[in-house]
């Protein structure tokens, strides 16, 4: 999986941008305890297009991939916008 974050010279919003095989993986967006403990909550929605954009809100966002093992073998993402 990997993360492009669009960043200025363009005038936009902090943006991420996460491309991954869709078969192989999904993007989930969760709180500090679940990108520590690899959990998503209930009825949290997946993200499974493998060309997800997601609209960071300021400060840190968590994000870790649901398939089982991958968040423990450090498929999961942090990433602070301003």
């Amino acid at each position: 999986m990997s993360l492009a974050i669009l960043k200025p010279p363009c005038v936009c919003s902090n943006d991420a941008v996460f491309r991954y095989s869709p078969k192989a993986h999904n993007v989930v967006p969760v709180s500090a305890a679940g990108y520590n403990s690899c959990a998503a909550p209930r009825g949290v929605r997946a993200l499974t297009s493998g060309n997800d954009r997601v609209t960071l809100k300021r400060g840190v966002n968590y994000f870790i991939c649901s398939f089982p093992g991958h968040c423990q073998a450090g498929m999961k993402v942090a990433v602070t916008a301003a």
